[in-house]
C-alpha cells in the first residue's frame, strides 16, 4: 500500500500540510516498519522453533511457557526507564541500542542449552528490548498531528502481522537446516532471524532523525507549519489540564487503558506463540505449517490499515477498538469448540482481524490527552503492564495444555481476556470523540 494512499484529500487540508506529512511518511515509516518487522520477529519467532526445539531439548508445555513468557517479565521491569531515556537521549542514539543488544541475544538463543539457559536469555532480550514499540509510539507524537496519527501508527505497527506473514514460511523453511555444519534448524533459526536487527540497530543511528527542528529534510516552511501545529495541539491538551509525569502514572485513565491493553496482549501472544504448534497437530509438515500459520496474519493486515482508516475519517476510538476486542473474544471462543481443522482456522483467522484492528487505533487513546514526559512514562507503563499478559497469556495455555493435554480448553480460557478488555473499554469513561485541534475530520 502506498504512503500517498494514506494522506487523504479532505477540504480545507493545504498544500504545505499535505507535502510536511508526504514527506515525513515516507522518511520515517518504511524504515521504522522494517525496525519493528526484526522485533517482533526476533520476540516469537520462539514459536517456530519449538516445533523441533522443544522435542530435542526435552521441553514440556510448561517449560516452553515460562520461557515464551519470561520474556515480559524483564521487559515490563525496564518498560518505564527506557521510554523516559529515550526522551532524554533521542530516539536514534536509544532506539540503535536497542535494536542491537536485542540483535545480539537473539542470536545468542541458538546456545539454549536446558530450561534455565533458555529461562535466561528469554528474560535478557525482554529487558534488551524493552521500550522499543512505546518510544516509537511516543516519537510518532513528536511528528504527527493527533487526526493523522491511526492510520500512522496501524502503518508503523502492521510490521507486526507481516512479520508473521512473511516470518512464519520462511522460519518453517529455515528448520530445514538441520545439521548444516553442526547446528540444529532451530539454532539456524535463531541465529539468521537476529543477525538483521544488529546490522539496522546500527543504521538507526545515523538515519533517524531525533525531532522535527532538526530534520534537514524538511524545508523551513515544512517545519513552520509542523511546529505549529503539535504546538496548537499541545497547548490545548495542558488547557484541558496539564499532568506531571506522577500524575499520568496513578491516573485512573492510564490504570483503565493498561487493564484493557493487558486483556488484549494476552489474547495476542497466547495465539502468537501457540498457534505454530496447533496449526502442526493439524498433521502438517513444519514447512506447510509455516504457510497455513501466516494466513490469519495475511487477513489481518488488510483488516488493519482500513480500520486505522475508518477511525481516523469518523474521528472515533471508542467503537474502534472495543468491538474488535469483543470479536477476538467470540472467535477464541469459537476456534475451541470446533474440532474441524479449516472451521479452526477461520475462527483463529477472525481472531487476528481483531486482534490487528485494535492494534492500529489503541494508541491513539493515551496519546489525546498527554504530551512530553507525562507521555512518555504513561506510555511506557500502558505497554509494560499490558505486556505482563505476554507472560500471563502464553503461560496460561501451557498449563492448560499440560493439565489436560489440548490447547482448545486453553484458548477458551484465554478468550476471557479480551471479553473484559472489551467490555471495559465501552463502559471505562473514555470519551468517544477524539479532538484534533479543530481540524475537519480525514475523509
Amino acid at each position: 500500500m502506498s504512503l500517498s494512499a494514506t494522506i487523504p484529500a479532505a477540504p480545507g487540508r493545504s498544500d504545505i500540510e499535505a507535502s510536511t506529512i508526504r514527506a515525513i511518511s515516507w522518511r520515517l515509516i518504511p524504515f521504522l516498519m522494517l525496525a519493528y518487522f526484526f522485533s517482533y520477529l526476533d520476540r516469537v519467532n520462539l514459536g517456530f522453533a519449538a516445533l523441533t526445539m522443544n522435542a530435542e531439548l526435552k521441553f514440556s508445555p510448561l517449560v516452553f511457557a515460562w520461557g515464551a513468557g519470561i520474556f515480559f517479565i524483564g521487559y515490563f521491569i525496564f518498560e518505564v526507564p527506557s521510554n523516559l531515556a529515550l526522551e532524554r537521549f533521542g530516539a536514534s542514539r536509544w532506539i540503535a541500542r536497542i535494536m542491537v543488544t536485542w540483535g545480539i541475544i537473539s542470536a545468542l538463543m541458538a546456545l539454549v542449552s536446558g530450561p534455565w539457559s533458555f529461562y535466561t536469555l528469554r528474560f535478557l532480550l525482554g529487558v534488551a528490548e524493552a521500550g522499543f514499540f512505546p518510544g516509537i509510539i511516543l516519537y510518532l507524537t513528536y511528528w504527527y498531528p493527533a487526526q493523522y496519527r491511526a492510520r500512522f501508527i496501524a502503518a508503523f505497527a502492521v510490521a507486526v502481522p507481516v512479520s508473521t506473514v512473511i516470518g512464519a514460511p520462511v522460519s518453517g523453511m529455515l528448520l530445514g537446516l538441520h545439521g548444516a555444519l553442526g547446528l540444529q534448524g532451530w539454532q539456524w533459526l535463531f541465529i539468521i532471524e537476529g543477525i538483521p536487527s544488529i546490522i539496522l540497530g546500527v543504521v538507526t543511528w545515523f538515519y533517524l532523525t531525533d525531532r522535527p527542528e532538526h530534520a534537514t529534510w524538511l524545508s523551513s516552511e515544512q517545519k513552520a507549519w509542523l511546529a505549529a501545529r503539535l504546538q496548537a495541539e499541545t497547548t490545548a491538551k495542558q488547557t484541558a489540564g496539564h499532568m506531571t509525569l506522577g500524575q499520568a502514572l496513578s491516573s485512573p485513565k492510564v490504570i483503565v487503558l493498561s487493564l484493557i491493553y493487558f486483556g488484549f496482549v494476552g489474547a495476542l501472544y497466547g495465539m502468537q506463540f501457540w498457534l505454530p504448534q496447533i496449526v502442526k497437530a493439524f498433521g502438517l509438515t513444519n514447512v506447510q505449517t509455516g504457510f497455513v500459520t501466516a494466513i490469519p496474519y495475511a487477513f489481518g493486515t488488510v483488516a488493519m490499515i482500513l480500520w486505522a482508516r475508518h477511525s481516523d475519517a469518523t474521528r472515533e476510538r471508542v467503537v474502534h477498538v472495543g468491538a474488535p476486542m469483543i470479536l477476538i473474544a467470540v472467535a477464541l471462543a469459537a476456534s475451541s469448540r470446533l474440532g474441524d481443522p479449516t472451521m479452526t482456522m477461520v475462527a483463529l483467522t477472525f481472531a487476528a482481524i481483531g486482534v490487528f484492528c485494535v492494534f492500529g487505533v489503541f494508541w491513539t487513546l493515551p496519546t489525546a490527552w498527554l504530551s512530553g514526559t507525562a507521555a512518555a512514562g504513561a506510555i511506557a507503563l500502558i505497554n509494560s503492564i499490558g505486556n505482563l499478559a505476554g507472560f500471563g497469556g502464553p503461560y496460561l495455555v501451557g498449563w492448560i495444555k499440560d493439565t489436560t493435554g489440548s490447547t482448545a480448553h486453553g484458548l477458551l480460557a484465554l478468550s476471557v481476556l479480551p471479553l473484559i478488555a472489551g467490555l471495559l473499554v465501552f463502559f471505562g469513561g473514555h470519551e468517544s470523540k477524539v479532538e484534533f485541534a479543530g481540524q475537519a475530520p480525514a475523509e
